[in-house]
C-alpha cells in the first residue's frame, strides 16, 4: 500500500448539489425555492411576523423580573458533606467554610457565598460557616453535635440615603 494510492470507501464521500445548473440536474431553473413570493427570495426574516398586524410577543404584556443585584448562591447539600468526610476529602474535626469546600471539590465557583440545604443524612458533628442554611439544615447539624454559624451578607453601598430613590 503506498499513500499516494490510499483512497476513501465507495460511497463514502458524496458530490454536492450543483444548484441552478439546468433541468436536468432536478435542481435547475428555481433551485429548490420554489416559485415566486417573498419566502423564495434570499434574506428574508419571517419570525413572528403577522402581516402587519401587532404580533403576539408584542400584544401579550411583559411578566416577571430578573433582579440584576440579586444574591446566587452555590448550594451544598448535607448528604454530599457526609459523602465527602466518608472519602476523606473533608475533616469533621477542622472547621468548615467556603474556601475549604471549594479545596475539596465539592464547591467549584462560591459566587455569594454557599448555602447549606437539608437533603440527605448528617452523622459528623460539623463546625460550618455558611453565608445562609435552612432551618432544617440548621437543625441537623445541630442533632448530630455540630455548629453552624451564618454569615451575614455584605450589602454594597449604593450611595443614597435612606429612603431616597433613583427616579427624579
Amino acid at each position: 500500500m503506498k499513500l499516494n494510492q490510499l483512497s476513501d470507501r465507495q460511497g463514502a464521500r458524496r458530490p454536492g448539489k450543483r444548484i441552478g445548473r439546468g433541468i436536468g440536474s432536478g435542481t435547475g431553473k428555481t433551485s429548490g425555492h420554489g416559485h415566486k413570493g417573498q419566502k423564495s427570495r434570499s434574506g428574508v426574516a419571517l419570525k413572528g411576523f403577522e402581516g402587519g398586524q401587532m404580533p403576539i410577543y408584542r400584544r401579550l404584556p411583559w411578566r416577571g423580573f430578573n433582579n440584576p443585584t440579586r444574591n446566587r448562591y452555590q448550594i451544598v447539600n448535607l448528604g454530599r458533606l457526609q459523602k465527602a468526610i466518608d472519602s476523606g476529602k473533608l475533616d469533621p474535626a477542622k472547621p468548615i467554610n467556603a474556601a475549604v469546600l471549594c479545596e475539596t471539590g465539592i464547591v467549584t465557583h462560591p459566587r455569594d457565598g454557599v448555602r447549606l440545604l437539608a437533603k440527605g443524612e448528617i452523622k459528623a458533628k460539623l463546625t460550618l460557616e455558611v453565608a445562609g442554611a435552612s432551618k432544617a439544615a440548621i437543625a441537623a447539624i445541630e442533632k448530630a453535635g455540630g455548629k453552624v454559624t451564618v454569615l451575614q451578607p455584605v450589602k454594597a453601598d449604593t450611595g443614597k440615603k435612606p429612603g431616597e430613590s433613583g427616579e427624579h
